[in-house]
Parts: structure tokens; C-alpha cells; sequence
């Protein structure tokens, strides 16, 4: 039986270099992947990470040898491969990054014809197995390949999808963190009537100011402090290759990526009556009242970007958002996009008038949450299927697509197990009442961590 690489996760290759990824895998990984797909042209990018350019150089050897022409367009984000392989007519393409771990990792995430991800269930194991193997079939040809510069094209595709005539000189902070972000903001910056405040647009992978992963506490403050002493309107922070986005409001405060999905439904069906949004179960309430008054279609799917990107193909949804900060937009072949979500919430703040935090505000009050918690526990199955027992007699409504959701009238709950770790996962949300929100967390940790 053949042993897949440790690097090849549930969506993408990642690891440590050069002990889990180096670059004679990389080249494997190339053939493999022209062997797996039959795709003839492949995009290439890379981010910041200093084992990039081996890596990258490796792999598209590997591809080209197998008979694939590559497209190689340099550093970039995870979104511009994405948009080189759908807008070049691609039959594939490869972003060489580890998003938001240590500067010492790398890795690849994949897509076929139209952006359409690879995931463990949709092929990435056989291309691990096939380049593990290394048996690859004889080429008829060597490909060619062409360096070539999509950014201009890129910021054109974003111009284009936002109103620009209608936003206001904002003055927003924009913190790349030293990721590829930056590159991408500075083109489109000339276009706007935005005032930029940038913070670490550089790009760097010895992160000389720490891993970029706004998700962390620590990591937060650099943005916020930026926002209060610049009287910014609002900042936007993003991870290494900004496939995720995070806000804060005109007081520094950070926006739960929840309230978000809510926000950029409602300005996207102003647009288009009727559209389907995809919601993943986590939290749920926020974006299911708010579509279904603007008179959209609202749509679970199981958390994931795989997941998502098909539910939204198969209900060709004009958005989709995840409280991780993923958000997906029907537009952008439906794959997730790290900076059209702040250029809608500029947008929806320039036609409305209300400040970030008013238009965060009404929801946060309308729908407090937890917040993921996460805790660690022996028996993960067995804890979950106690909860259940306890609470899914008296409720209204389970929900078992991700995990268990359990719904009462005035609040609900959503736990599930997390793929890699001995951890369960633990979203709480109720109906205008924080105090409730925080008593129902506390007695379910109690019984979680008992």
C-alpha cells in the first residue's frame, strides 16, 4: 500500500521544509499532477516564502516535463491563481505557499480547468500516490514556459466588480503583514478615492514582524492601534497569501468574520433579486434572516471550501461566506477571494452612510455569539453524543450536516470535532440576548471540559 506524503492535508499540500516538502517531491508532484489531471497548461505562483523560488522551479519542471506549458506569473497571492486559471482558460494551476504557518513551512494548493479545487476527495491523495510511485507515462512533448505579469489584468477584474463611482475617501488602514497582499492593494490603490494607511506591504518571508495570521490575538494589534491613531474608518489585515481578509471598525475592534457573510449578502442581492448565498452551520442565524429578508435563497453547506465551492456551483450561488473568513463569490468562478469583501463593505458603508461599527453593531446585538471556542478532550465522539443525549430532547430542530446543531427558540449551538486534532469545536449563538449567549457557553463547556 502506497504512503502518502505527511505534507498532502484534507485541501492542500503543506509542510515542513525540507523535511516533508522539498524540491524533489515538488518536481514529483509536477508529473504527477499533469498525469492526474491531463491538464496542457497550468498556471504557476508563488508567495513570499523563502523556499519558494527551489520549490516553484522544481515543480514546474516536473510539470513541464510531463507535457504541461506553464504560465508562470511570479509572486502573487492564492486568489491570483485562481483568477490566471480561469481568465487564461487554463486546464489548471498550482499556488506555491503556506498561507499563514511558520516561515519555515510551504506547500500547494491545486486546482483544475475553471479554478475548481483538488481536495483529498476529489484527487489530491492520487497525485500523492502517483508521485510517490514516480511510474509517470512517457510525455509525448516538453512544454513550454511563459513568465508573464496577470496583476494588471487582476486589479482591472476587481475594479470591475465593485461601484466605484459610489465610495467615499475613505481613509483605511491596510495591513499586509509582510505576505503578498500588499502588491495587489498598491495596483488598485490609484483607482480608489481611498486614503491608504499600509503597514508592512512588503513582502517578506523571514516575517521580520511575525507569521501573518490575523486570526491570532497578538497579531491584531498592529492593525487596531493604526486604526485609532490615524482615524482610520475602518482596516483591513490580511494572512501571507490573502485568501482570507480580516476588518476592524473605526474603533480598532475586530470583526467577528461572521457578521461579514451577513453585510456582503445584503449588498450583493441588491444587485441580483432572488440570488442563492451559501452559509456554512457554525453560526447560522445572522445570515439566514438577513438573506431570506433581502429576499434571497439561503443555502447550507458543510464547512470546507471544497463543500462550498460545489454547493455553490450546483445552486449557482452569487455568494457564499464562512465565519473562518473564507468568502466565495459567483464572479470569481466561485472560488474565495480575500479582497472583494472589503471593497463591498466600502461600497455598502458609501450607500448607506453608517460606519462599520453601526452596520457590525445591529447584528452583533440582533445575534450575540460565542466565538469558536476550542477545547481539547480525550474522548471527542463520546462528549459530543452526551450533549446531544442531554439537549436534543427538548429542542426544536437537529441539525447533523457538520457536526451536531441543536436549535431552541431563543438560541442554538453547533459542536463538532475538528479533522486533525483531539479537539471539539463549539459555536453558540442566541436571539438579542448576550446574557443568555454567555450563560448557555458556560454550561455547555462546563459539561465539555467536566
Amino acid at each position: 500500500m502506497t504512503t502518502i506524503p505527511s505534507c498532502f492535508k484534507a485541501y492542500d499540500v503543506r509542510g515542513k521544509v525540507p523535511g516533508e516538502l522539498n524540491p524533489e517531491l515538488a518536481y514529483k508532484i509536477g508529473r504527477a499532477f499533469v498525469q492526474f489531471t491531463g491538464a496542457t497548461s497550468v498556471a504557476v505562483g508563488r508567495d513570499m516564502r523563502l523556499s519558494g523560488p527551489e520549490i516553484c522551479a522544481e515543480l514546474i519542471r516536473g510539470l513541464t516535463e510531463q507535457g504541461a506549458d506553464v504560465l508562470d506569473i511570479g509572486v502573487v497571492g492564492t486568489e491570483e491563481v485562481y483568477h490566471a486559471t480561469f481568465s487564461q482558460g487554463l486546464g489548471g494551476g498550482i499556488m506555491v505557499t503556506a498561507s499563514h504557518n511558520p516561515a519555515d513551512y510551504n506547500g500547494m494548493k491545486m486546482v483544475r480547468a475553471e479554478a475548481r479545487p483538488i481536495s483529498a476527495d476529489t484527487g489530491l491523495m492520487d497525485i500523492g500516490a502517483i508521485a510517490v510511485a514516480g511510474e509517470f507515462e512517457t510525455p509525448t512533448r516538453t512544454g513550454n514556459v511563459t513568465e508573464k505579469d496577470l496583476r494588471p489584468e487582476y486589479a482591472e477584474f476587481l475594479l470591475g466588480q465593485v461601484d466605484v463611482p459610489t465610495l467615499k475617501p475613505f481613509k483605511v488602514v491596510t495591513n499586509a503583514g509582510n505576505g503578498c497582499a500588499g502588491l495587489v492593494v498598491d495596483a488598485i490603490a490609484p483607482s480608489l478615492p481611498f486614503e491608504l494607511v499600509s503597514l508592512q506591504h512588503e513582502p517578506d518571508g523571514t516575517f521580520p514582524n511575525g507569521v501573518p495570521n490575523p486570526l491570532l490575538i497578538e497579531n491584531r494589534e498592529l492593525t487596531a492601534k493604526a486604526v485609532r491613531d490615524s482615524g482610520a474608518d475602518f482596516g483591513v489585515a490580511w494572512d501571507g497569501d490573502f485568501d482570507r481578509c480580516f476588518l476592524f471598525d473605526e474603533n480598532g475592534n475586530f470583526i467577528e468574520s461572521y457578521f461579514l457573510i451577513s453585510l456582503i449578502a445584503e449588498t450583493l442581492l441588491e444587485r441580483e433579486q432572488g440570488a442563492a448565498i451559501v452559509y456554512d452551520p457554525r453560526l447560522t442565524w445572522a445570515t439566514v434572516e438577513t438573506v431570506s429578508n433581502a429576499g434571497g435563497k439561503p443555502v447550507q453547506s458543510k464547512s470546507g471550501h471544497a463543500f462550498m465551492k460545489d454547493v455553490m456551483r450546483e445552486e449557482d450561488a452569487i455568494y457564499g461566506g464562512e465565519m473562518s473568513a473564507h468568502h466565495y463569490f459567483r464572479s470569481f468562478a466561485y472560488c474565495d477571494n480575500g479582497n472583494l469583501p472589503w471593497l463591498f463593505i466600502a461600497e455598502l458603508m458609501s450607500k448607506t452612510g453608517k460606519s462599520l461599527s453601526q452596520l457590525i453593531g445591529e447584528r452583533e446585538a440582533a445575534y450575540p455569539i460565542s466565538g469558536e471556542i476550542n477545547s481539547r478532550i480525550e474522548d471527542p465522539g463520546g462528549k459530543i453524543a452526551e450533549i446531544r443525549a442531554k439537549y436534543e430532547p427538548d429542542c426544536e430542530s437537529i441539525d447533523l450536516m457538520d457536526g451536531i446543531g441543536i436549535n431552541f427558540a431563543d438560541w442554538r449551538f453547533n459542536l463538532r470535532k475538528s479533522n486533525t486534532e483531539p479537539l471539539v469545536r463549539l459555536n453558540v449563538e442566541a436571539r438579542g440576548d448576550k446574557a443568555l449567549c454567555e450563560a448557555k457557553t458556560a454550561e455547555l463547556l462546563a459539561i465539555l471540559r467536566g
